[in-house]
């Protein structure tokens, strides 16, 4: 009976504790900003920060059907709207420390700059499809959508990976400071070929 009970009660805090630790790095970069520990350039520090956390994310959401079917843990589908989600709230924390930080929340200069600068296009297009894939996460759109669609969309995520590896690269390439990138890019290729492979098979 206790070990029944014990079950209930880890089931009912899954998602819970998930979303906590999700939320985690966000209260950490408050504290941090509040508190000075950002460093020299904490508008930098921020804006790094808040795109390394999105590629993380990113990582993490591609990774949990691998899991899921590897480990036989169903209980990890439940978490993938929700670390979605996180994906793009990171990415658009991201967006909104560049906005304001670099181009002082104006409008024309924000576009001028998506036009000029080829890895902040591919950054945008990114968010663009998060933030598509976002407002059709709801169970009303996936209604309204149809199945098939639906999926159709959300497969989009693999091109997000894409776009977000090619803004890294380029936003790093200037700098010669790859390891990053070279790790994220083994890590996404790894997960995008295990599900190529699942289809060959």
């Amino acid at each position: 009976m206790a070990v029944e009970s014990s079950a209930g009660w880890w089931r009912l805090a899954f998602k819970p504790l998930w979303f906590v630790a999700l939320l985690c790095p966000l209260a950490w970069l408050v504290f941090a900003a509040f508190n000075d520990l950002l460093g020299a350039n904490p508008a930098q520090a921020l804006e790094r920060a808040s795109g390394d956390w999105t590629m993380r994310l990113l990582c993490l959401v591609l990774a949990l059907t691998p899991l899921r079917v590897t480990l036989a843990w169903p209980e990890l589908a439940r978490l993938r709207r929700m670390v979605g989600l996180f994906v793009f709230f990171y990415a658009t924390l991201h967006a909104f420390c560049y906005g304001w930080f670099d181009m002082g929340l104006e409008p024309t200069d924000i576009v001028k700059d998506i036009g000029k600068r080829p890895f902040i296009l591919v950054g945008f297009s990114a968010w663009l499809l998060l933030l598509a894939l976002a407002l059709s996460s709801w169970n009303r759109a996936m209604r309204w959508l149809g199945g098939r669609n639906w999926k159709r969309l959300h497969r989009s995520v693999y091109g997000v990976a894409g776009l977000a590896v090619l803004h890294f690269f380029w936003m790093r390439a200037a700098k010669n400071d790859l390891a990053e990138v070279a790790l994220y890019a083994l890590i996404l290729s790894g997960l995008l070929g295990w599900r190529a492979w699942r289809v060959l098979r």
